[in-house]
Parts: C-alpha cells; structure tokens; sequence
C-alpha cells in the first residue's frame, strides 16, 4: 500500500521541517511547496505557521489563498496548525485591517493575562506556552489529552459549534476547530509527542473527514 500523501503549504512561516518529520514519522509522504496548483490539489493538505497573522494574510493575498480556499472547498482533508488555525477566521487583533480566508466566521483575539489559579498573587505569563490539557469531541481527538502550546492569541467563533476541542489558560481557550473536511488546532501537534503523533496518525486516514 502507497503512503498517504500530503502536500505541506509553505507560507513562508517557518517551522515547516519539524512538521515535514512528525508527518514522515507516521507514514506520510511529504511534499513541501508554495505551489498553488499543487495545493489546490492536495489529496490531503496541512498549513502549519509560527509567526505574526498580518505576514502568513499577506502570503495569502495571492494565488495561495485562493487555492487552499479551492482545496477546502473540493472536500479532501484540510488540517490547520497554529497559525494555520488562526487564518482561517476573518481577521485577528494582532493585524487589524488584514484579512484572514474567511473559512470561518470570527476573530482572533489576544489572551488575556488572567491571575495565575494556583497563586492569586501572580498573572499567567503570555505567550501561554506549554503543555496544556485539551478537552475534545471530534474523531482526531480523545476526549482528554494533554498537547503543547505556544500563542498570545485564540480564536473566537461566531458559531460555537465549530468549536471541538478547548483548554483552560486562565479563560477558555480554542484549542481546536472542525467541520466536515477541516481540522485545525491552536496547539502543536510536531511538539506534542505521542498524543501529537496519534492525531496526526488519524489525519492521514479517510474515515474521519
């Protein structure tokens, strides 16, 4: 049996091999790219991104955009890491006036610094990074697991049904997003060792999507 393949769109927001490896390491065939037309017709396609909303909307401004909006609209698997989450909303507080894909309907909202619940006397530090248990309700994710975290903002659906996995910062947090073929999570799946490897594992089969 051939290797599922995946195509890696290559925004130019960096983290790009790491992501490569933990796909590789649960049996996909990885192509890296910044090709439209290969994402366009990815079989199966993940947009990962560390960095700032305004820079991965501006990558997006062009053919790119248009294509991974394509790919989603055709029905094959889409899968959203970090930033790959945030820009699917339509716009976020760290970029105001840039424009996200518009997949779904909401914002992206900077965390608040909320008092820290195991010393009141302390804030929680912002960037949230770290491991954080994630409650979820969707066939990529167990009804509780713990994933790594690195983010100073979180998605904020119009519709909370979209809504499939979330975690406790302080405040509730969107930890994950799903309808029909899109998947997209606020944590790091490359970073989150067994439980990441299982997810990304069920990506690459068919039943989920």
């Amino acid at each position: 049996m051939s290797a599922p393949r995946v195509i890696l769109a290559d925004t130019g927001m960096g983290n790009l091999r790491s992501v490569a490896r933990a796909l590789e390491r649960v049996g996909a065939e990885v192509t890296v790219t910044p090709d439209p037309d290969a994402v366009r017709a990815a079989p199966r396609l993940v947009v990962p991104g560390q960095g700032g909303f305004g820079e991965c909307a501006h990558a997006l401004e062009a053919g790119l955009g248009d294509a991974v909006r394509e790919h989603i609209a055709s029905g094959r698997p889409y899968l959203g890491i970090c930033l790959g989450m945030q820009i699917l909303f339509e716009g976020s507080e760290e970029a105001p006036g840039a424009r996200g894909l518009g997949v779904f309907a909401g914002t992206v909202d900077r965390l608040a610094s909320a008092p820290d619940p195991d010393d009141p006397t302390r804030r929680l530090k912002i960037p949230h990074m770290g491991w954080n248990e994630v409650e979820g309700h969707h066939p990529l994710l167990p009804a509780r697991e713990w994933f790594y975290f690195v983010h100073s903002f979180c998605c904020v659906p119009t519709d909370h049904a979209v809504v499939v996995g979330e975690a406790e910062y302080g405040q509730a947090v969107c930890a994950a997003v799903a309808r029909d073929n899109v998947f997209a999570c606020q944590f790091h799946p490359e970073k989150s060792q067994h439980a990441g490897a299982a997810l990304l594992g069920r990506f690459l089969e068919d039943a989920w999507s």
